[in-house]
């Protein structure tokens, strides 16, 4: 079954950068889409961004553009989110999402389209 294991999240001072990892074991196909969502205390999940690990095609909130950066290392199966130019409006838990066996990132992308979530990681910008 596919687990999605995220690691890399910590406090940071605001201007800071912080990168993020996302183990995806267990897919069938090489192709996925995985996603970064993110959540404050008492708010819903939040899209970050998202990319197809086959294309490598990637999607960003607004809020993120030119600041995060999402990647994939296809042969170790990790997805990264690279965030730079911190701020604590950045301040949530961050969960890596996995989409269906198979299928590709389409763009918006919502919590009900992920079926697999991982634990998530503190990111706190001070």
């Amino acid at each position: 079954h596919v687990q999605l294991v995220e690691s890399g999240g910590g406090s940071v001072q605001a201007g800071g950068s912080l990168r993020l990892s996302c183990a995806a074991s267990g897919y069938t196909y090489s192709s996925n889409c995985i996603a970064w969502f993110r959540q404050v205390p008492g708010q819903e999940r939040a899209e970050v961004a998202a990319i197809s690990t086959g294309s490598g095609t990637t999607y960003y909130v607004r809020s993120v553009q030119g600041r995060f950066t999402i990647s994939r290392d296809k042969a170790k199966k990790m997805v990264y989110l690279q965030m730079n130019d911190l701020t604590p409006a950045d301040t949530a838990m961050y969960f890596c999402a996995g989409a269906s066996d198979g299928e590709a990132c389409t763009y918006p992308f919502r919590e009900r389209d992920f079926l697999y979530w991982g634990q998530g990681t503190q990111v706190t910008v001070s």
